[in-house]
């Protein structure tokens, strides 16, 4: 099967656009995505492909995810993401959702995560509360992990939970890398969308503190006057 869905993936990727891929995810030395491998295949054509594997056994999803090929990654993990949507029981995603958290370091790029983690550990933990699990991934050593951590609470933002999206934020106001910031403030826009009032008061309190990035992109949403006055605040330790 895997040999199948590898060759489904080749077949549909455009050689054209790895060059393009390569620059745009940061592959080269010293980056975050230093040395990934692409083979010019587009999210739309992927998804499509992988909807028809999701019900493969989870040891070949599992290959899937550790391959050397990103696109052959995420795959992977969109497979899993249309495979936690057919969940039946409490039980099956459950198993799904410790699958993909166990396997959440093979999600090395801010698309592999942006792509799976709101899908299956964030909509879980809309039925199934774990700040536990989410603060524990926040302070992994591990980059993805972390992003996974910020990222998931999208679909508690999307039910007006805001509590473990600003928990992290402020626990992220230190972050060193701008993949933490950007994901940071884009959960903070998102907050603010849902409630504009919740992300004003956030930043009334922590504007001076959040990184510049992070600080731009929970603003973008405000009006002209407001991210005005946000931006002018003094930056405290930067």
């Amino acid at each position: 099967m895997i040999e199948t869905w590898q060759h489904e993936l080749r077949n549909a990727a455009q050689p054209e656009k790895i060059k393009i891929f390569t620059s745009f995810f940061k592959t080269g030395k010293g980056e975050y995505g230093e040395g990934d491998i692409f083979i010019g295949l587009t999210v739309p054509f992927n998804r499509a492909i992988a909807r028809h594997y999701s019900n493969a056994p989870l040891e070949t999803i599992g290959l899937m995810l550790k391959h050397e090929i990103h696109e052959f990654r995420l795959s992977g993990f969109l497979a899993l993401v249309e495979r936690f949507k057919k969940c039946k029981s409490a039980e099956e995603r459950k198993s799904i959702t410790e699958f993909y958290v166990s396997h959440g370091t093979n999600a090395n790029n801010w698309d592999l995560v942006d792509q799976s983690a709101p899908y299956i550990l964030g909509a879980y933990l809309v039925d199934n509360p774990d700040s536990t699990l989410l603060d524990n991934l926040s302070r992994s050593d591990n980059l993805w992990l972390q992003r996974i951590a910020i990222v998931s609470t999208l679909m508690l933002i999307r039910h007006n939970r805001f509590a473990d999206t600003l928990r992290i934020a402020k626990r992220y106001m230190t972050h060193p890398h701008p993949l933490i910031h950007k994901a940071t403030g884009w959960m903070l826009r998102e907050t603010g969308k849902r409630d504009e009032a919740t992300l004003l008061h956030f930043l009334d309190t922590y504007a001076g503190s959040l990184p510049r990035t992070a600080l731009r992109y929970a603003i973008e949403r405000l009006s002209p006057e407001k991210r005005r006055y946000y931006m002018d605040i003094p930056q405290k330790n930067r």
